[in-house]
């Protein structure tokens, strides 16, 4: 025979207290009642996650090196100034309007040069350039004396000093977050790489994990460049760059010919002087969490190409 259920709080110096057994099968007969657990599966049977859909970077190489960009994915890219981090950026974005897909950038710190991006084949009119950093000044109405100050310009003048002002790492945030839940872009890119690494380090890391569920199951791709990797584990794609030692640099009579002359337009240039060409740049795979065959080499390299005009 079934013994009771007791409860004793022996601990308290407290009588056994007995349950009754017609509340014993009341509760026996709704435990029976309760649906099953179907939609438990062991862990062995658990389906794979289908591989995403990956993109040309706009580089031979790193599409060699990671097979692409991935959709629906975070990819970071890192390095030091002069590393083609931001060659790699233009070449994205490039390729992305070259595929007839609108893009975003959110540059951190206006470091964006449209020139520099018309040069390497980036139609700006399907980029939409945010930038940050930038506040809106009054602008003076004709005929308005400000040293006339009534009661209600004083009140607003107060309660404008206590609004506290946002930074533009925070302006950047809060714009990528509304960007990835508006969706329609082929690629997102957020330029951190002129950002102290101080506010860089200090971006909780609920931002990216927020990101990072935003941009999941859609066609665009989150591309974050800056000198030292932020996203931390939701990065899908990490990749370290830095210049090679053997940076290409080609002197004045390979590139323009002659020297310059006194009689010449340019600029007088000592004999010594070489033109800097390009750079040739090294890329590592640190980081990749994709359901794919793995890479054969986890290292790259590419030569970038200084545009020059005339």
């Amino acid at each position: 025979m079934a013994s009771p259920l007791v409860c004793s709080q022996t601990a308290m110096n407290r009588p056994l207290v007995f349950v009754p057994e017609e509340r014993c099968a009341l509760l026996l007969n709704r435990l029976s009642a309760l649906p099953k657990l179907t939609g438990v599966t062991a862990a062995s049977r658990l389906e794979v996650r289908p591989a995403p859909e990956m993109v040309s970077a706009g580089i031979h190489a790193i599409d060699a090196l990671t097979g692409g960009l991935p959709r629906g994915c975070l990819t970071e890219i890192f390095g030091a100034a002069s590393s083609g981090r931001s060659s790699v950026l233009l070449a994205a974005l490039a390729a992305a309007t070259q595929r007839q897909e609108v893009c975003a950038l959110v540059d951190v710190t206006d470091a964006f040069d449209p020139h520099s991006a018309a040069a390497a084949r980036l139609a700006l009119d399907r980029l939409l350039w945010v930038r940050c950093g930038h506040e809106r000044k009054p602008q003076d109405r004709e005929g308005h004396d400000f040293n006339r100050a009534n009661k209600t310009s004083l009140r607003v003048r107060a309660l404008a000093c206590k609004r506290k002002i946002e930074g533009p790492v925070e302006q950047a945030l809060r714009v990528t977050d509304l960007l990835l839940q508006s969706g329609g872009f082929g690629l997102v890119a957020i330029d951190l790489s002129d950002v102290p690494l101080k506010m860089a380090r200090r971006i909780p890391l609920t931002s990216w994990f927020r990101f990072q569920r935003a941009v999941e199951n859609t066609p665009t791709v989150l591309f974050v460049i800056g000198q030292v990797p932020c996203a931390q584990t939701c990065a899908t794609l990490l990749l370290k760059l830095q210049a090679s030692e053997k940076s290409v640099v080609g002197p004045w009579s390979s590139v323009l010919g002659e020297r310059p002359t006194t009689n010449d337009v340019r600029r007088i240039i000592p004999p010594h002087a070489q033109l800097l060409d390009g750079l040739q740049v090294e890329g590592e795979l640190l980081r990749c969490r994709m359901e794919r065959k793995p890479s054969r080499s986890v290292n790259a390299a590419f030569m970038t190409k200084m545009p020059r005009a005339g």
